[in-house]
């Protein structure tokens, strides 16, 4: 089959164009990191985007966002908003930055508390000294249909204990149990046998994630919270995320029923 070349030439050089404009994107953005850290060198920097303002570029730093111009010679630290829908623009991006997969986290290494069915789910990064952990534990006793996967994440450098407490914790015969009776009632637990914590793949994962702090929590849909949140924001937090799952349970059924229907 015959095809003129002209089309083929005029698409490939578009082609070209637009890797070539990424590339000059990639390479101005990577110019105005190395500035603005060169210039600020005691704030971690991670990467920087274009931002919904022409000209106006947003820095992650892994915990925030701010902005700075295209030679790096401001810096804006606050809410960026849309006046036409009010939105908090800021807010938004941190909030998908700051997401992770929920069924990727490494649950095996969580110490699980099932309270009721279960049926909703809960991840925490904490740290057995932590005082805001402590209440946290203390809201989220009066929670039920949840399960909690707390995972054990000692700041020494504020907490110089924690690892050795964090480790009897895994190590107790009954982990759960140790968890919650140390947090609710300062009880050190007993029985600890030598065996192998993951303690260091947790600072490892909570690097990647960027945990900064105690508690850090992450609900079924990936978003991040942090902060001893009261047991009703936590409830409220925790509702649609069950609802979801029911959903999604009962598709999944109806699914499965009408491939069977269709056997028969």
């Amino acid at each position: 089959m015959y095809s003129r070349p002209f089309p083929r030439a005029c698409a490939l050089l578009g082609l070209l164009l637009c890797a070539a404009a990424r590339a000059a994107a990639d390479d101005s953005s990577s110019a105005i990191l190395h500035i603005l850290q060169a210039r600020l060198p005691d704030i971690k920097m991670l990467d920087l985007k274009s931002s919904a303002v022409p000209g106006l570029f947003e820095v992650f730093t892994g915990e925030r966002i701010f902005y700075t111009d295209a030679n790096g010679d401001f810096i804006l630290a606050g809410k960026l908003i849309d006046t036409r829908t009010r939105r908090d623009l800021t807010a938004e991006r941190l909030d998908s930055r700051l997401r992770v997969d929920f069924s990727k986290l490494p649950f095996d290494d969580a110490i699980m508390i099932v309270k009721g069915k279960g049926e909703r789910k809960l991840a925490v990064f904490e740290d057995p000294d932590c005082p805001y952990c402590q209440k946290f534990e203390s809201e989220f006793s009066g929670i039920d249909n949840v399960t909690l996967y707390v995972f054990l994440y000692p700041i020494t450098e504020l907490h110089p204990g924690a690892r050795a407490r964090a480790h009897a914790i895994w190590c107790a015969p009954e982990r759960t149990r140790a968890w919650t009776q140390w947090m609710a009632e300062h009880r050190e637990p007993g029985g600890a046998r030598d065996c192998t914590d993951p303690l260091d793949e947790l600072q490892a994962l909570g690097n990647t994630l960027h945990v900064t702090g105690t508690p850090t929590l992450f609900l079924q849909n990936g978003r991040r919270l942090q902060g001893a949140l009261p047991a009703a924001e936590l409830q409220a937090l925790l509702e649609p995320h069950a609802a979801a799952d029911t959903r999604n349970k009962k598709a999944a059924q109806a699914q499965d029923d009408a491939a069977s229907a269709s056997r028969e």
